[in-house]
């Protein structure tokens, strides 16, 4: 499986972005796909997930009610649509992927076996 990240930016307090992720080589539809990040000097960190399987979403509660996954199966495509952005939203974040992803796991980066290259967000004040 390869994965694409791009969407990231500059972009002021409040403003909004909104990042890809496209995915190629298996069947899209059977893998779970989160996002994660990792800001200067911080540990990486769960941003959100959808479930292969019904489409379940899963966010951290520092980003709930501002970024929105989804995914598109005819595109291979996964966004996340951030909105509100604040200063510490600043960091480069990545797209995986893994299919024996199960619901109490799926916030765990050690449960993705496919990472994209990361794509840069930086939140101005």
């Amino acid at each position: 499986v390869q994965l694409q990240a791009s969407g990231g930016g500059l972009v002021q307090a409040g403003g909004s972005l909104r990042l890809s992720c496209a995915a190629s080589g298996r069947t899209f539809s059977s893998y779970t796909m989160g996002w994660f990040r990792q800001a200067p000097g911080k540990e990486h960190e769960f941003v959100a997930a959808v479930f292969r399987s019904g489409g379940s979403t899963y966010y951290a509660d520092s980003v709930k009610g501002r970024f929105t996954i989804s995914r598109d199966g005819a595109k291979n495509t996964v966004y996340l649509q951030m909105h509100s952005l604040k200063p510490e939203d600043t960091a480069i974040y990545y797209c995986a992927t893994g299919r024996e992803i199960i619901v109490t796991t799926i916030r765990d980066g050690r449960a993705y076996a496919y990472w994209g290259q990361g794509t840069q967000v930086t939140v101005s004040s």
